[in-house]
């Protein structure tokens, strides 16, 4: 599964990059495709969500949702101050560790129907709603950060300096969270039927066109990789210890919600997971300032093989340790 072509269209950015080729990706392309991305995934959460009673979901999602945005507020100031990164860059990985990773996600749900581990449809759910907060949290922390930078102290003194209503602004009507919510919203609205007919361009598509995304990110990453060498042994560490971390909390929420096995092991598996679709595409937008080379080096060139050879794995023990059958 790490050889999936899209991952191998990444390594192809990456050795074109590194070996000085003048292959380059358009702008305007880019921009494009990083619209496409954010709107597609918005319209597949909401489509997803339209199929379930919004009602029965209401209080495991707020619980799952809480617990799940203790990971990039337990990752920034680890970044931050363990990690030395610039509050720029640790905003941006703590968002791309607090999103999830939707192709982890399916190699766990295909394990599990490997091993015969009972697991429910509705569990895509915490997929879609998991997907946005960490992102929008990931602007929060980097706009604190530059309150902070611009505050003789820190504190009370950077918090009072920020314009409340400005942030709001710009984290919900910046285009990637805007593209995200607003393709959410009208998943939702038209649901399984009204998707039908643009599916072809928003579904089918979708693996392609991220095929493209991830070249471009590879060249980027290339670009940067001098950054990356001089974080790259803590990078490594963070990149396996946060998702286990990540996991743990997981399990701890499964066992809250009395979930199955099953269902713990798609939760902590979600919670380890590090996004490499929505997260680039956010961060690039609306934090310019992060260096791509060390969010994508950590959570595709780690963590996701991570997850994929060993973490699921991992998961489905705590489960079955931790979680009563």
């Amino acid at each position: 599964m790490v050889f999936d072509p899209i991952v191998l269209f990444f390594l192809l950015g990456l050795l074109a990059g590194l070996s000085k080729s003048d292959l380059k990706i358009p702008a305007a392309i880019y921009e494009a495709l990083s619209i496409y991305l954010l709107l597609a995934i918005g319209l597949k959460g909401g489509v997803e969500l339209s199929k379930y009673p919004l009602g029965e979901l209401v209080t495991s999602s707020a619980i799952v949702l809480a617990a799940g945005m203790l990971i990039p507020i337990i990752g920034y100031p680890v970044l931050r101050f363990l990690g030395k990164l610039s509050h720029y860059d640790a905003a941006s990985i703590a968002a791309h560790y607090g999103s999830v990773s939707v192709v982890t996600y399916s190699v766990a749900v295909a394990t599990l129907i490997e091993r015969d581990w009972a697991h429910d449809g509705y569990m895509v759910v915490y997929l879609a709603l998991l997907e946005m907060p960490a992102l929008i949290l990931g602007v929060v922390l980097a706009r604190l950060g530059d309150a902070r930078d611009g505050q003789a102290s820190a504190g009370l003194a950077a918090l009072r300096s920020i314009h409340w209503g400005r942030l709001a602004h710009e984290v919900f009507f910046g285009k990637s969270i805007l593209l995200l919510i607003g393709g959410l919203i009208i998943g939702f609205i038209a649901g399984e039927k009204g998707y039908e007919p643009i599916a072809p361009v928003f579904k089918e598509a979708f693996k392609g066109l991220l095929a493209l995304f991830l070249l471009e990110m590879g060249l980027v990453a290339a670009s940067r990789i001098a950054a990356f060498r001089s974080y790259g042994a803590f990078l490594v560490g963070f990149a396996i210890v946060m998702p286990l971390v990540s996991a743990s909390i997981g399990i701890l929420t499964a066992r809250y919600l009395e979930f199955s096995q099953g269902n713990a092991t798609l939760l902590a598996t979600l919670y380890a997971s590090a996004s490499y679709i929505a997260a680039p595409a956010a961060m690039r937008i609306a934090v310019p300032q992060a260096n791509p080379a060390l969010s994508i080096g950590a959570s595709l060139g780690v963590t996701f093989p991570f997850n994929l050879f060993v973490g699921i794995p991992i998961y489905m023990w705590m489960a079955r340790t931790f979680i009563p059958g």
